[in-house]
């Protein structure tokens, strides 16, 4: 497995898992007909950089990192991860969360936020609160969950840098 920055041409192989992951509806406040014009725009044009996770030559996991808050927080990242079905299991999640905080730190980031988690997307939660997440806000129903309705979203932060 190799994590590498993504370039314009891997929009084609990022645009199925992004497909997949936001017709699902259950994991990111992304409307479920998300054209592709407009997922590449979210995933790989408003970020500072995006990331692709290869194996056997074939694009199988990605995330990108941004900037959370403009000015007297532009110290605090952002990042979103997706991994389609069927790569799920193999560890691709818990290796873009280290390879995005080691990014962050040489990035100048000093902390990392989760803006919107879906509560019921309890493996993701499981995965941040493991590698040093905490839970600082919980939005009640504030996410509309297509089989459980509204759910908690939670606010997840990480501060990166040592002492």
């Amino acid at each position: 497995m190799q994590i590498r920055e993504a370039t314009e041409v891997d929009f084609d192989a990022i645009w199925p898992i992004f497909k997949e992951i936001a017709s699902a509806g259950d994991t990111y406040a992304y409307p479920s007909d998300t054209s592709k014009n407009e997922g590449k725009r979210l995933w790989m044009d408003l970020p500072r950089k995006t990331f692709v996770v290869v194996e056997d030559k074939k694009i199988v996991g990605t995330y990108y990192i941004k900037t959370n808050q403009a000015g007297p927080g532009s110290h605090v990242c952002n990042c979103g991860y997706m991994v389609p079905s069927s790569s799920r299991g193999k560890g691709l999640a818990t290796a873009m969360c280290e390879h995005s905080q080691e990014i962050a730190r040489v990035m100048g980031y000093k902390a990392m936020q989760f803006n919107f988690v879906a509560a019921a997307n309890e493996g993701a939660v499981r995965l941040w609160q493991k590698h040093g997440f905490e839970i600082v806000g919980r939005l009640p129903n504030a996410f509309n969950h297509p089989a459980k309705g509204y759910v908690d979203a939670l606010v997840m932060y990480k501060w990166l840098v040592s002492g």
